[in-house]
């Protein structure tokens, strides 16, 4: 055994488990293979086998070069193997440098914990090192052996982070998932009551969920039981259990299986490019992750969603909250009881019960001199039963104490239940959650009732003019709606929060929403507040849609007021199209949910949402079915987004159809528009002769219209083509020209692109540093507010720039994160592109180290191309400023 400073190597196959299922006998076998190849490596290079248990190895190495030698080796051979039935045994490795101590010929002490938990931090097929073992191997790496620096992660039982590196090894896998540390994401919210009376249900769920044969929890219950602060609860006990991360993902809005699988995808932290299938999975296929999905019930296709995230994401672990089952196979369903209920009628006996606790504590929260007592002890014990222990009936009727004792509450609730159940001699029984919330509501004045049920239309909030929108009939000049809403918050029915403008924003918790909405159905409202909430969010959406064609300060207004409304626009096109039967009198709801679709659909694509606008706007040409400016304008957003993903032939043949509409209504304006954007898609699938006409049958309209935003968006696409030609000058003037038109009509968006291709045009011609001037001049404008394909073809030209320059590092970096941002999405280069960067990235490797290239590129490969602009930014502008 080697003794003082030594390296400690711990490996394991990845999934053994699952591996042995699959093989069967075979796995001995396989098993046997992996023993011989690595036995082999550690003797070669000096290794010491101290412990071998099933598929796992504990060896120690005299030196770091030996250890990182020996781990490269065996990981290079293991890839060479021929595994049985194809399969393929992935091995992880840890190795860590240190000084155990040497104890019943072996070691102990915390560089061996170090060395155990850094290996369980890899991947298979992964090699981690720890920073003492990078330092003392980098002078003496083998060939082809690299470090890459993985950064700070914090591991489970060890006091401070680690900085990790992992061997990159040519010819081997090199890109893996995150590392299954504790330093991970939790978007979990922080529980706004105690979660009292569950411990029982916490362990046996926090159980469920680390065994590998749970991979789907759903918990079951009505409304109000507390089925979401209970999942809360035992995914707070696993953040250590799940590397890369625990996520809540708030549904109670959503109804569709699109939508659902966006808001997974954004509470994830997907960026807006990859949250459509199947891009989804490259970001989530081998995570290890928690998912708290909250509120099911009412998602058409949920079961669906769930069925393909378990299966396509292996590693994913659910825990979901309905009130009714998945039905999967595999799904553990656990229904949430009530909170127990008091033996007696006693303070002692009802200071015991979890419900009681649960009244108390809502109480002092709105009374701080409640307490309880002798006296109070049976009425409260009394309400808790009749409210089932249900911790939000719990909640609501303990807001009544700020004015109301025990007993008089009781009374209350007495008189209340017997007014929703008139006539009734039976013993009174415990009740549900409608009947609590229904007592609630009795309690208002019908003014206040009459308002709580037009705030259930709105789907994630509403602010006071929406709220105003739709309930005109019950408000008057002398009446302040915050007054009403201050009646509704005391009564504990509606929250109000702060948007991102400071203003108030009012919503319910769903089960009330639900509620309010049955009590909307039942006064005969429900249409006409559907019908005036989608009218007032038209109202909303169409200023937006001309904000993206704005200044700077427009746009990012614009695309933070979609944001906020988005579930509100969904929610008003699901009742104008999708609820809609074609009966008499539907023409106008359908018109509205048209117009709604046409002013979302730049939002949509300029947001990610391109499958959601996909859906709705192929539903709607089908809808409208005939010629008409309704069907042309969504043929020419559809022909947009399908451009938008890459469907280049789909969205030409869309556009072609827009243009045969338009010229058969003869509008001359959207003709012009139509063929522009016929012309791009045209031009993205390589028919340059049917691009060009289009571009210059829609110039001469625009020019007899003498549409001066129009003009200059043609101008800018001529230019496009006269740079893609190398006639340059053609393409600056054209540029220059269509720059002017922006700056007169205000069109900054517009307007960066242009600054953007005239810098590429001018780097083009030869004039690098003019070049790098404008685009180190530009690009916080284009990472302020640019779209993703303007950010990633900003990378690519500037990352010529500087190679040109000699920035290897910038350079290699920008390039990589932009073609693995391509590569995700499916954006392919234009040909004349692909030239540009195959010629600069040729002059670069001639005058420049390649290794280093390589390993610039290689840390790119990991960066979001708004990281590498950003960063490569930084340097030139702090350059240009010395």
């Amino acid at each position: 055994m080697p003794t003082g400073t030594v390296s400690l190597l711990f490996s394991d196959i990845e999934g053994s488990t699952a591996l042995v299922k699959r093989l069967g006998g075979a796995y001995a076998e396989a098993l046997d293979v992996q023993r011989q190849v690595l036995r082999r490596a550690w003797v070669d290079h000096g290794g010491t086998e101290l412990g071998t248990e099933g598929d796992s190895f504990f060896v120690a190495f005299p030196t770091a070069e030996a250890a990182v030698v020996a781990a490269s080796t065996g990981q290079r051979n293991l890839s060479a193997c021929q595994w049985p039935a194809a399969e393929r045994v992935r091995v992880r490795m840890g190795v860590h440098t240190g000084s155990p101590t040497v104890h019943d010929n072996g070691y102990v002490g915390m560089d061996v914990h170090r060395a155990a938990r850094i290996a369980a931090a890899a991947h298979g097929g992964q090699v981690l090192v720890s920073e003492p073992t990078a330092n003392l191997s980098k002078a003496w790496l083998p060939n082809g052996v690299r470090l890459r620096d993985l950064g700070l992660h914090q591991m489970k039982d060890l006091p401070e982070p680690e900085r990790l590196f992992q061997l990159t090894i040519e010819g081997l896998q090199s890109d893996f998932p995150p590392l299954r540390t504790l330093g991970t994401t939790s978007s979990l919210p922080r529980g706004a009551t105690p979660l009292v009376g569950r411990d029982g249900q916490l362990a046996e769920l926090a159980a469920m969920l680390s065994s590998p044969h749970a991979r789907l929890v759903t918990l079951t219950g009505p409304g109000g039981s507390g089925k979401t602060r209970l999942s809360i609860g035992a995914a707070e006990l696993l953040v250590d259990r799940f590397p890369d991360g625990i996520h809540f993902v708030p549904l109670a809005a959503v109804t569709t299986a699109d939508v659902m699988w966006t808001t997974i995808a954004e509470v994830i932290g997907i960026p807006p490019e990859g949250r459509t299938l199947p891009s989804f999975f490259d970001h989530v296929a081998h995570q290890r992750a928690l998912l708290v999905l909250d509120n099911l019930e009412q998602i058409v296709g949920a079961d669906d969603v769930v069925a393909e995230l378990l299966d396509k994401a292996p590693e994913i672990v659910v825990i979901a909250t309905s009130r009714r089952p998945l039905n999967l196979p595999g799904e553990v369903q656990r229904a949430v009881p009530p909170l127990d209920l008091p033996a007696g009628t006693t303070l002692e006996e009802a200071e015991r019960s979890s419900a009681v606790q649960m009244f108390v504590w809502h109480a002092k929260a709105v009374n701080a001199s409640f307490a309880m007592s002798a006296a109070n002890a049976a009425a409260v014990a009394q309400l808790c039963r009749r409210l089932d222990g249900l911790p939000l009936a719990l909640e609501l009727a303990a807001a009544r104490t700020k004015v109301l004792s025990a007993s008089a509450l009781l009374a209350r609730l007495d008189m209340a239940l017997d007014l929703a159940a008139p006539g009734s001699r039976a013993p009174v029984r415990q009740k549900t959650l409608r009947d609590t919330i229904a007592w609630s509501y009795q309690l208002l004045d019908s003014r206040q009732q009459a308002f709580l049920r037009r705030i259930g239309v709105f789907a994630g909030g509403a602010d006071l003019d929406a709220l105003a929108a739709v309930a005109a009939d019950i408000l008057d000049d002398a009446t302040d709606p915050l007054d009403l809403i201050a009646g509704l918050v005391d009564a504990s029915l509606v929250s109000i929060t702060e948007d991102y403008r400071g203003e108030p924003r009012v919503s319910l918790l769903e089960t009330i929403r639900s509620y309010a909405l049955d009590q909307l159905r039942f006064a005969g409202e429900l249409d006409r507040t559907r019908l005036l909430h989608a009218e007032h969010f038209l109202l909303v959406v169409h200023p937006l849609q001309s904000r993206m064609a704005g200044s700077e300060e427009q746009v990012i207004a614009a695309r933070r007021r979609f944001e906020l409304e988005h579930d509100n626009f969904r929610q008003a096109l699901t009742w104008a199209l999708q609820e809609c039967d074609r009966s008499e009198g539907s023409s106008d709801r359908i018109s509205l949910g048209v117009k709604l679709c046409r002013c979302l659909a730049d939002l949509w694509a300029d947001a990610g949402y391109l499958s959601e606008a996909q859906k709705w706007l192929e539903h709607v040409t089908r809808l409208v079915g005939e010629d008409g400016p309704d069907l042309a304008s969504c043929l020419n957003s559809l022909a947009n987004v399908y451009h938008g993903q890459g469907q280049f032939d789909r969205a030409a043949q869309i556009a072609a159809e827009a243009v045969a509409v338009e010229g058969r209504l003869g509008r001359q304006k959207e003709l012009a528009s139509a063929l522009k954007t016929l012309g791009y898609c045209e031009d993205a699938r390589g028919d340059h002769q049917a691009s060009q006409a289009a571009y210059l049958e829609a110039l001469g309209i625009a020019v007899v219209l003498q549409d001066r935003p129009l003009l200059g968006d043609l101008l800018t696409e001529l230019a496009v083509a006269a740079m893609d030609e190398t006639r340059y000058e053609e393409a600056l003037y054209l540029a220059s020209r269509s720059l002017t038109i922006y700056a007169e009509v205000g069109r900054e968006h517009q307007a960066l692109s242009n600054r953007l291709l005239i810098a590429e045009t001018v780097f083009r011609m030869g004039r690098i540093r003019e070049a790098h001037t404008r685009f180190t001049e530009a690009i916080p404008s284009v990472l302020r507010f640019a779209s993703l394909g303007s950010r990633i073809d900003t990378a690519e030209v500037y990352s010529c720039v500087l190679g040109a320059l000699g920035d290897v590092e910038h350079a290699a970096r920008l390039l990589a994160a932009a073609s693995v941002s391509r590569e995700r999405n499916g954006l392919p280069r234009h040909a004349a592109q692909e030239t540009l960067i195959s010629d600069q990235l040729n002059k670069t490797n001639a005058d420049l180290d390649t290794g280093s290239w390589n390993i610039q590129y290689e840390r790119g490969r990991s960066m979001s191309v708004d990281t590498a602009l950003t960063e490569a930014h930084a340097a030139h502008y702090t350059a240009r400023a010395v």
